[in-house]
């Protein structure tokens, strides 16, 4: 790699940033505007809401499982063709999807909406790597951060608006003029950058698919086969046990890769790359978990519309997106270490408190308060942690780190979707038995007796999000210090950290 690569980022750069952030956003906006038009989705479609959650589990899965080999993609084709190839995919099964009549068939085209996404999504973080020198990154990345955060607080205010105006079909339809947009833009503004010579590991990648989907197959289906058997020998145990061993043998095939791994572990020899990958993880998983038992709550016990539900969201949008580009230029003057922790622990304080006051007669405004707390703490998280995942990266590996790096942000939120899921249900067995029931049928709201056990069963499933977000607070608090405040900046030859 020549350093002219970077050196250009001044003047060019930037423009092909915001290009690219476009179709990041629409892409996140995607992971949670379905969540609002649950109830609707389940009316409409005759579906149950385990069905329902699979179309947003079909999506994440596609979109994670992939991430490692199109990030390799954007390193041997160049990020801006396979980009842009990714925007097409996404874009035509966006209107698939507003197209589809059963739940199944929507499930099929989200899956293939969210390969279009793994597609895009890491090449956006190797192009902020590549392009722009070290001093400006954390600037850049405050972006992608910023983007990051607000979309997934807008995509449950912007699906209920459209759910309430024009259907659950143009949550999908919406995409397709902006991705026309999104693709005019990148092809005038995102550079073509060099490219490198990479084999492909197809064994790597089968072996992450088949493990990822059994696991988190296991998982979001136990409950509706309490636990057991789901066809002959065939167990949810079994499932969850042989993806976990399937993972393990990926793992350790990539070590004993004697050609060009899908996953190069040597990136984890990084201290900060290794706990990052971990903090995005369970910020993917909280993010994902989040709005589905409040969007639930909101419609089925306090009445409120698609509209009035998703505008819960909005304290939360508004502060994060205000404080996203001060918070973003701090990464570049103030240890990481202090940012990203002060989200850590201000996200599950307001999950917290928010299933403290998830009560059937409680006052908006106390709803309203950790809400906000949860807008506020979405900016501390994404930009310090993705500038210090890709402080130190070689050129070389933009691509796959990008990759390796989204993946396990991914895998948080398919986790997430598929173990909110399995909570609910399992709270809602527990608590209000019967509201299960008819929620499942998806008749419309449930009987005001049943208000009490369903509220405190969502409130209940909070916890998930808000226990996992410990373990990222304890990664982010041993991040390393940054290298420019202990050592000189290196040459620019290696300026990739």
């Amino acid at each position: 790699m020549t350093p002219a690569r970077t050196t250009s980022a001044p003047t060019s750069a930037w423009p092909a940033l915001w290009a690219l952030v476009l179709g990041f956003f629409m892409i996140l906006v995607d992971a949670t505007i379905v969540t609002v038009a649950t109830p609707a989705l389940m009316r409409d479609l005759g579906a149950d809401v385990n069905a329902v959650v699979w179309v947003t589990s079909a999506y994440l899965l596609a979109y994670a499982v992939p991430l490692l080999i199109t990030g390799r993609l954007g390193d041997r084709l160049g990020p801006k063709h396979v980009y842009l190839a990714g925007l097409s995919v996404f874009t035509l099964a966006s209107l698939w999807c507003g197209l589809t009549a059963t739940v199944e068939q929507l499930v099929v085209a989200r899956a293939v909406q969210g390969l279009g996404a793994a597609m895009m999504t890491p090449q956006t973080m190797a192009v902020i790597t590549r392009t722009f020198p070290a001093d400006q990154r954390g600037r850049a990345m405050s972006l992608w951060g910023a983007v990051a955060g607000v979309a997934t607080l807008v995509g449950p205010v912007l699906g209920g608006v459209l759910v309430d105006a024009l259907g659950w079909e143009w949550i999908f339809f919406i995409n397709v003029p902006v991705g026309v947009v999104g693709f005019v833009l990148a092809v005038r503004l995102v550079p073509a950058l060099p490219t490198d010579v990479h084999r492909f590991d197809l064994l790597g990648v089968l072996l992450s698919a088949v493990g990822m989907f059994l696991l988190v197959f296991g998982i979001q289906e136990g409950q509706t086969f309490r636990w057991g058997s789901i066809t002959g020998p065939v167990s949810v145990a079994s499932l969850i046990i042989t993806g976990v061993v399937v993972l393990a043998l990926f793992v350790v095939w990539q070590a004993r890769q004697r050609g060009e791994p899908l996953v190069p572990l040597t990136l984890f020899r990084d201290r900060n790359f290794s706990l990052a990958a971990v903090a995005i993880a369970t910020v993917g998983l909280s993010v994902t978990a989040f709005g589905f038992p409040l969007m639930l709550y909101a419609q089925n016990v306090r009445g409120l519309g698609p509209t009035g539900a998703a505008l819960l969201l909005a304290p939360s949008a508004v502060l994060s997106g205000v404080l996203a580009p001060y918070v973003g230029r701090l990464a570049d003057r103030i240890d990481p270490r202090w940012i990203a922790g002060t989200g850590m622990i201000a996200m599950p304080v307001s999950l917290l408190w928010l299933a403290a006051v998830m009560r059937p007669d409680t006052p908006v405004w106390q709803l309203l308060l950790p809400i906000a707390l949860n807008g506020i703490a979405n900016p501390f998280l994404w930009a310090p942690i993705g500038s210090t995942a890709t402080r130190n990266l070689p050129m070389s590996q933009a691509g796959a780190g990008s990759g390796v790096y989204n993946t396990t942000r991914q895998v948080g939120a398919v986790l997430g979707s598929a173990g909110i899921a399995a909570i609910m249900q399992m709270r809602l067995a527990a608590l209000a038995p019967a509201a299960a029931g008819h929620t499942d049928a998806g008749t419309g709201p449930i009987p005001p007796e049943l208000h009490p056990g369903y509220s405190a069963a969502m409130a209940q499933s909070l916890v998930l999000p808000a226990a996992v977000l410990l373990i990222g607070l304890v990664a982010v608090l041993c991040f390393a210090a940054p290298v420019h405040r202990r050592t000189p900046s290196p040459p620019p030859a290696v300026a990739g950290d």
